[in-house]
């Protein structure tokens, strides 16, 4: 479970869940000659705690749980966000109708308020949370990185006195060749073992190793273009990129692993 992958409307929902208990104590209609007992008390309020309050915390807690669970997983084929959603507008619906049918004797308690406020935040951000920027974000933004080095590459000495030319970094992939004598020539025919090997695709000439986070959870296959999936990146969390494919990246994760990341659509730069 990886806490980085909540947005700010998870934290709206989980707010609104709390609201909702603190209204499930709250007396939910109240009169001139005193205050009635809360939803808790079945006996006088027989729907009012399952339609709307029990509605309410099992919907925030379907909708965080869908974060930390991949898309293809599903419960009578629906997600879990789906189901969360479903049940976030039965509760702000079921709470609205207990408004509407108050009975004239009796008037409104803070319970009955604040239950229709927090369904109707929950349903709110259930039904428009992805679609607006503000809520969309991560909730406990990440630091940026500091601009890595190039991947494998090691800082290079100046050239002095003695030091005949310096040594150019190897871009990366590629095989390092032997250096001549000083003053000789390096060899340039092929070996008999390059009329062997076929070398591999070679990186992009300006291509430079970068930090990044992926707005969903996406899938990392592996690098020999099989289709077997070796690790699943999630929202929040840096990757380096350390080479790229045409339009897909070879991605590396923070335990090692590396992969080929074959949707690079609305990723985040470091």
């Amino acid at each position: 479970m990886n806490i980085r992958s909540l947005t700010r409307g998870d934290g709206v929902v989980i707010g609104a869940a709390v609201l909702l208990f603190i209204a499930s104590f709250l007396d939910f209609y109240s009169t001139t000659g005193g205050d009635l007992p809360s939803a808790w008390d079945t006996d006088a309020y027989r729907l009012v705690l399952p339609s709307i309050f029990l509605l309410g915390f099992i919907a925030a807690g379907l909708l965080i749980a869908g974060r930390f669970q991949p898309e293809t997983r599903k419960v009578v084929g629906l997600p879990l966000g789906a189901w969360g959603t479903a049940l976030a507008v039965s509760a702000a619906w079921s709470s609205l109708w207990a408004l509407i049918t108050c009975p004239s004797s009796i008037d409104l308690g803070a319970g009955a308020i604040l239950s229709f406020l927090a369904t109707l935040l929950l349903a709110g951000v259930a039904l428009f949370g992805a679609k607006v920027p503000a809520l969309a974000g991560s909730l406990v933004p990440e630091s940026r990185p500091a601009a890595p080095q190039p991947y494998g590459g090691q800082p290079q000495p100046g050239a002095g006195y003695g030091y005949p030319g310096g040594q150019q970094q190897q871009p990366y992939g590629s095989t390092p060749q032997p250096v001549p004598p000083y003053g000789g020539t390096p060899h340039q025919g092929p070996g008999p073992q390059d009329a062997q090997q076929t070398p591999a695709p070679a990186p992009a000439a300006d291509f430079s190793p970068f930090w990044f986070a992926v707005p969903v959870a996406r899938p990392l296959f592996a690098e020999d273009g099989s289709s077997g999936q070796i690790a699943e990146l999630a929202p929040g969390t840096w990757y380096l990129a350390v080479e790229q494919r045409g339009a897909a990246l070879v991605a590396q994760t923070q335990d090692g692993r590396r992969g080929v990341l074959n949707d690079t659509s609305g990723i985040q730069r470091g």
